[in-house]
């Protein structure tokens, strides 16, 4: 993104209090979009969210996904829309996938999502939620796929159980974002897919084309090392589906490890984990916005969001 543009956007921030975190996604940053109506998207970061929006706030923690979003802000002939959230709630969901709402996001390449502000280095605490992401991929994939059949399964991730994608998202969003982002894919995931080389769960052919084909290793032992970098709170949750084998380490500490008795059990334990998480989360969100974004606001953003999934459809 340009220096230019990241500091128009930075400036919206002098109008509001101090942040620890700030980044900006969506459409309207893509340098192709011809819609200058649409909004860019802010996800804020603040120590006490009720020092924002006291009243407002509470609804968001309490019913939905633990950020509270303003859509149609008008600032500087610009529309934006800006999202709250507690930073203990941030950190959480991008280490555990406690909601899968914000580390969804944070998935997606940095020109789709640009960190303005970052008192905390969630940048740094972010690579945990990408190198999960892609175990969680990698579980779902065959033996041999390519470098964007990856890709695309780490960004329909966080749609998947979304709900908005029934009738208010576009069905070639994934698509669209992958090969539009496909650079940007490479050097946001590509350090860990080489860490995966050199333990030997991927191999790679045409490693030095624009796209590489990769093979996998889909034995137990290798299921085993993927699930272990999934979030604890997924793993967890595996265990108590699977049920769950004490394993003493060298170190004398005993470990609880989720039973695999096939990739494909728990694969399709996985994806019901995280679809279910999304399922819940989009919809507690979509009742939250509903209530703090006022009825008015609500329906027209919904009216945006349907009629961009129609078009899609027609």
């Amino acid at each position: 993104m340009e220096i230019d543009k990241i500091d128009e956007l930075k400036s919206f921030l002098n109008v509001l209090p101090p942040v620890g975190f700030c980044c900006v996604y969506g459409s309207s940053l893509h340098p192709n979009n011809s819609d200058k109506s649409s909004m860019v998207d802010f996800i804020i970061g603040v120590s006490d969210p009720k020092q924002w929006h006291s009243e407002i706030t509470q609804v968001a923690d309490k019913i939905g996904a633990g950020v509270h979003f303003y859509p149609f802000v008008t600032w500087n002939d610009k529309m934006l829309k800006y999202g709250v959230v507690r930073m203990h709630d941030l950190v959480q969901d991008v280490l555990h996938w406690e909601r899968f709402y914000l580390s969804g996001r944070l998935q997606k390449p940095v020109r789709l999502v640009h960190i303005l502000v970052d008192n905390l280095d969630i940048g740094d605490v972010n690579s945990v939620n990408l190198r999960a992401a892609v175990s969680a991929a990698l579980l779902l994939l065959p033996s041999k796929f390519t470098e964007e059949d990856l890709y695309s399964k780490i960004c329909s991730l966080s749609y998947m159980g979304d709900l908005r994608m029934l009738f208010a998202e576009d069905k070639n969003k994934v698509k669209r974002i992958v090969e539009g982002q496909f650079g940007l894919f490479q050097s946001m995931y590509r350090p860990f897919l080489k860490e995966y080389e050199a333990k030997e769960l991927l191999t790679f052919s045409l490693p030095h084309s624009h796209q590489a084909n990769i093979s996998q290793d889909c034995s137990l032992s290798m299921t085993h090392s993927l699930v272990h970098s999934l979030p604890p709170l997924v793993r967890r949750k595996m265990g108590m589906k699977q049920g769950e084998m004490q394993v003493l380490k060298d170190s004398g500490r005993v470990l609880h490890e989720v039973m695999i008795g096939s990739r494909e059990e728990a694969a399709k334990s996985m994806q019901k984990i995280i679809r279910r998480t999304v399922m819940v989360s989009s919809a507690r969100q979509a009742v939250s916005g509903f209530l703090t974004a006022g009825g008015v606001n609500a329906t027209r953003y919904l009216a945006n969001k349907v009629r961009k999934a129609w078009k899609s459809r027609t």
